[in-house]
């Protein structure tokens, strides 16, 4: 009987063609222990032994510049401390500035404990923390009860506040409780991360209006085609208040991410005539700027980012403008 051929690509297609713009890429949320156990799992015979090696191979000529790693297990991964302390020897990461965030995802929010608690204020003191998440409601899931991941929320909340760390939050199906929880514990001006928004653009509105220091963050979902409303939000942040004002001197108010090992933008595709038919199985932080690209049709007005679209916008000035963002919210 003849072997039933594969279909998940060579590994050697991790290695990504020309991207669509060359401007440093800052990967504001990634989990690299999870993108690297990921690629493990589906290449048996993989050619990279450890996360170093493979985020090495994996950006090297990507102008990878900065990364924010998330940790948010309960209980606490103790492997971050490695990746941190990592950071210090510009030589282990292969030049990449390496960033963490840390906190308890909702899905864990019922193994939050005081323990947990300490060792998140434990890694909050490291140098290469910029922020604590992620952290919020998911009721998609509901993993974790619904009114113990509101009371962890909050007191994640309280914490992070008080140490003036920036908040990366996950929210899901969960509108009206997160934003009525950010806004009793969350000052207006606190940076806010919302990562990976797929919700209403309602909701991401009512967001944006309150808080003048929070950015949506933008992952490959926008290329699906099953997501509509994270492109709508983006539509919105370009359609002018008054008709007197410029289309072109509204700002941009998101940050660029991957969520690896997840999330693959769908229009990575199309530079990868190679593999047609399959699908890549891991998501790394080389591929941002084809979301970037995406977002620039979508915020010149294309009915789709997959179509290019003549504007203000390209994938580089998204990519700018997302830098500069990132540098606002995390100081990376």
């Amino acid at each position: 009987m003849a072997k039933k051929k594969s279909s998940t690509p060579g590994e050697e297609n991790l290695l990504l063609p020309t991207p669509p713009s060359s401007l440093p890429i800052v990967d504001t949320h990634t989990h690299v222990a999870s993108t690297y156990e990921h690629y493990r799992g589906r290449y048996k015979e993989g050619k990279y032994l450890d996360a170093f090696s493979f985020v090495k191979a994996m950006y090297e000529g990507r102008n990878v510049a900065s990364v924010v790693d998330v940790w948010c297990e309960a209980p606490v991964h103790k492997q971050w401390k490695q990746f941190a302390d990592a950071a210090q020897d510009n030589e282990k990461w292969g030049g990449l500035e390496y960033f963490f965030v840390m906190g308890v995802h909702p899905h864990d929010a019922k193994s939050y404990t005081d323990e947990v608690e300490n060792d998140i204020l434990e890694a909050m003191m490291h140098p290469r923390c910029v922020g604590w998440g992620e952290m919020g409601l998911d009721y998609h899931y509901d993993n974790s009860p619904r009114e113990i991941q509101q009371e962890v929320f909050a007191r994640q909340l309280r914490q992070a506040v008080r140490l003036k760390k920036p908040l990366t939050i996950h929210t899901r199906e969960a509108d009206n409780d997160t934003e009525r929880i950010l806004k009793a514990e969350v000052p207006k001006d606190h940076p806010i991360h919302i990562h990976c928004f797929t919700d209403s653009p309602e909701f991401a509105q009512r967001l944006l209006d309150h808080f003048p220091n929070l950015y949506i963050g933008i992952t490959g979902v926008i290329t699906y085609s099953t997501n509509s409303d994270t492109s709508t939000v983006i539509r919105n942040m370009m359609a002018p208040p008054e008709p007197s004002i410029e289309p072109s001197s509204l700002p941009l108010r998101i940050l660029l991410e991957t969520d690896a090992p997840y999330m693959v933008p769908a229009n990575l595709y199309e530079d990868l005539p190679a593999i047609k038919g399959k699908k890549l199985p891991v998501c790394h932080s080389a591929m941002v700027p084809w979301t970037a690209k995406f977002v620039a049709n979508v915020a010149n007005g294309g009915a789709t980012g997959l179509v290019e679209t003549e504007g203000r916008w390209n994938a580089d000035e998204v990519m700018r403008v997302a830098r500069e963002n990132a540098k606002k919210v995390y100081g990376v």
